[in-house]
């Protein structure tokens, strides 16, 4: 991985959505001003998600989500389909092509992405081919209660509307996320206790770490590291005790039996966990842990979020 680039985890996720053959791949081909998805007259043209990652001025870095056609028949269609609602996990801002019919399909994608909190902007592409296409808009404002972009992805009309619509759109958080949050603060000293094993190949860090070092490094703290077997000459080393001790959550506990009483200690997945899921419902849910029974039916599923 190019520890240049930014990380997708990082990226303002936009997925498109629509009808087979609405011109989900063309809108996504003018947006990016690219030949990112394949193009074609032919329904069920684009059968699994496509992602573009790229920069854009004012918004900077995205990633676009070409999705399956909602529609889709079949057994192979719904397995499309299927893809498509995976995409919604991921999504931060939705756009939503529309197009001249009952609409019905179209109104429970928009419940469901409502239901989820993610902004909704709804598109009626292919202006150039529809005669009156103020009158469709007008149709679909009625019935979705939103009014439509008009835009024709072929001749590039309309495109700069859908980016000042995704920038009126942006969370209010989008970009000030942080790792460390107000754990530390210019000065401080921060101690990374990192295992290299199997998880992290020889010549190389694995991404949190570096994500983590780079925000410290960027907030003007001092920062240490060291390897868990050498964590007593390092804290013997150091004049001072760590502001921070961050750990691999393996090592936690010898981490904890090791570490000065002053130190805060946390982990690299608790950091994770905070800066790129909902760590606060996490917490909640941890608390139901006290009141399980013996017949408690319990499910353990393991969930990297880095």
């Amino acid at each position: 991985m190019d520890m240049n680039s930014t990380p997708n985890a990082n990226r303002l996720h936009i997925a498109i959505f629509g009808r087979c053959n609405s011109g989900k791949s063309s809108l996504i081909n003018a947006l990016t001003g690219q030949d990112t998805a394949l193009v074609s007259a032919v329904p069920g043209t684009t059968t699994d998600l496509v992602n573009k990652t790229m920069e854009i001025h004012g918004i900077g870095p995205c990633v676009f989500i070409d999705t399956p056609g909602f529609d889709d028949e079949g057994e192979l269609g719904e397995m499309r389909i299927a893809r498509t609602l995976q995409a919604i996990e991921r999504t931060d801002i939705a756009l939503l092509l529309c197009e001249d019919g009952d609409l019905e399909e179209e109104q429970q994608w928009i419940q469901q992405l409502n239901s989820r909190h993610i902004p909704v902007i709804l598109i009626l592409n292919k202006s150039d081919r529809r005669e009156c296409a103020a009158d469709v808009a007008a149709r679909i404002e009625k019935v979705c209660g939103k009014t439509p972009i008009t835009v024709s992805a072929k001749e590039h009309t309309g495109i700069e509307a859908v980016y000042q619509a995704i920038l009126r759109k942006l969370p209010t958080d989008f970009g000030q996320q942080t790792i460390t949050g107000n754990l530390v603060q210019e000065g401080d000293l921060v101690l990374l206790v990192m295992p290299q094993d199997i998880q992290a190949p020889k010549g190389r860090l694995i991404l949190p770490q570096v994500q983590t070092m780079r925000e410290l490094l960027d907030k003007k703290c001092l920062v240490m590291s060291c390897t868990t077997d050498q964590l007593a000459n390092t804290l013997e080393a150091l004049s001072r005790a760590p502001q921070l001790i961050i750990t691999d959550s393996q090592v936690f506990h010898e981490v904890y039996r090791l570490k000065p009483e002053s130190s805060l200690l946390t982990s690299f997945s608790v950091l994770m966990a905070g800066y790129k899921g909902d760590i606060h419902y996490y917490i909640e849910s941890a608390a139901a842990i006290g009141s399980l029974t013996p017949q408690s039916r319990i499910l353990i599923a393991e969930a990297c979020t880095h």
